[in-house]
């Protein structure tokens, strides 16, 4: 009876041990990384206006923030993060609505890298148990858009 009971206390001094070592390695993945170069852009389209920042991180990483004022719709301000395949930047656009702060949505975009400026693609999407991602296999259409980014100085708008 002795040794069970010695046997649960080694047991239960291991799973502690594994629970502390998962917890400083959150700890070490929320450090934030600091940019290799930072590149602001503007979009316009009729009465749209969209506001991009893009950091470029390791590893043709990226992250940002991106202020979407669509005629007709409330502003939408976020982040981004995602990556570059080839001079394709693929991110997740997360971000709030007007004035409902507590609500967050995510969405999937393309922005394809075109001499200095980013060609925000359109795609198929699906969402899948509440995830939105662009379909696989499917072409993302970068000829009859909307928004193409051009460079601009960055501005407090932007600095986030």
């Amino acid at each position: 009876m002795k040794n069970v009971f010695i046997s649960c206390l080694l047991l239960s001094f291991a799973g502690l041990q594994s629970c502390k070592n998962n917890e400083s390695k959150k700890a070490e993945a929320t450090v934030i990384e600091k940019p290799i170069s930072t590149q602001c852009y503007k979009a316009t389209y009729e009465n749209d206006i969209i506001d991009l920042k893009v950091n470029t991180l390791k590893n043709e990483k990226v992250s940002g923030n991106m202020i979407m004022k669509v005629a007709g719709a409330a502003e939408r301000s976020g982040e981004i993060a995602g990556k570059f395949h080839g001079d394709t930047l693929f991110v997740d656009y997360t971000f709030t609505e007007g004035a409902n702060k507590t609500k967050t949505f995510k969405n999937p975009m393309a922005l394809l890298k075109k001499d200095s400026k980013l060609i925000l693609g359109n795609g198929k999407m699906q969402t899948t148990m509440g995830v939105t991602y662009l379909v696989k296999d499917q072409p993302i259409d970068f000829e009859r858009v909307k928004y193409k980014f051009e460079p601009v100085e960055c501005s407090d708008k932007t600095q986030k």
